[in-house]
């Protein structure tokens, strides 16, 4: 299916922090998706690991690579993604921000951490395009972070590529205990798939109510902050958007590695740009 030249909003999966060593299928989807899109002006990445009390922007003129993780191959220390900054876009979302009414806070000395660096490094390896990084509130769920993609939706008009990064699933207990394993736990899939039938079904309804209405929920996010940035992401595109699947798989048996695009429809973008 062609796709006008416009940017979607992306809800990628980062993975552990390994994932920029081994991306497998799920890192050659991403890397795919970044060569089917036209280069953006800027990209605001929406991390799960810089957790805020309200919406922040780091106005870093050259953020630093945050290596935010501990006992993983020595190799992955030494990674840098020296992407410039992106101040002037950052004044223009805390405006956006701003005009919806949400409290705004800049921090100039904020870097990229992993679930920022990491498929940004894939997707984009020559660290040539400005980054905006912008928190999530962990404490304010899903409605919260799904007003905040509305608000900064207006960005992918002028050429700002929006990305959430976390897991579709995220449960670091089972992490550990399924090391090894080959068993990955119903709870997985049925999230996998409830997820895909509702974003099929355009029920955003029930996608914000996911603790209450998605089987295996408790289990998939035991705390949700990994599943927040998806809220930006199909905020950003609106109520009458085309979701399309990038990639679904599973790794280390409990981390669903499912990545989409949400495009926002032709009477979307005009609306935004009046």
């Amino acid at each position: 299916m062609n796709k006008p030249q416009y940017f979607p909003a992306l809800f990628v999966a980062h993975g552990a922090p390994t994932f920029i060593l081994q991306p497998g299928e799920a890192g050659a989807a991403l890397v795919a998706m970044a060569q089917k899109l036209a280069k953006p002006k800027a990209i605001l990445i929406v991390s799960a690991h810089w957790d805020t009390a309200v919406p922040t922007l780091n106005i870093a003129c050259r953020p630093e690579t945050i290596h935010d993780f501990y006992g993983f191959p020595q190799e992955l220390y030494s990674m840098r993604y020296p992407a410039p900054g992106a101040v002037s876009w950052a004044m223009e979302a805390r405006s956006l921000l701003e005009e919806s009414g949400f409290k705004v806070e800049l921090d100039a000395k904020r870097g990229l951490d992993h679930g920022a660096w990491v498929p940004l490094k894939l997707m984009y390896p020559d660290a040539s395009i400005p980054v905006l990084a912008m928190s999530i509130q962990s404490h304010l769920g899903a409605a919260h972070h799904y007003r905040v993609g509305q608000a900064i939706a207006p960005l992918a008009n002028e050429g700002v590529l929006i990305i959430g990064s976390g897991n579709l699933t995220h449960n670091l207990g089972d992490f550990g205990r399924l090391r090894g394993s080959e068993t990955t736990p119903a709870y997985v899939t049925d999230f996998q798939h409830w997820v895909k039938a509702m974003l099929e079904e355009k029920n955003i309804e029930a996608l914000l109510d996911y603790r209450q209405q998605a089987p295996g929920a408790l289990k998939a996010h035991p705390t949700d902050e990994h599943w927040l940035p998806f809220y930006v992401a199909l905020g950003a595109a609106g109520k009458a958007f085309e979701s399309e699947p990038i990639y679904s798989g599973i790794q280390h048996q409990m981390l669903a590695m499912d990545s989409y695009a949400f495009w926002a429809d032709a009477s979307e973008m005009t609306r935004r740009a009046t």
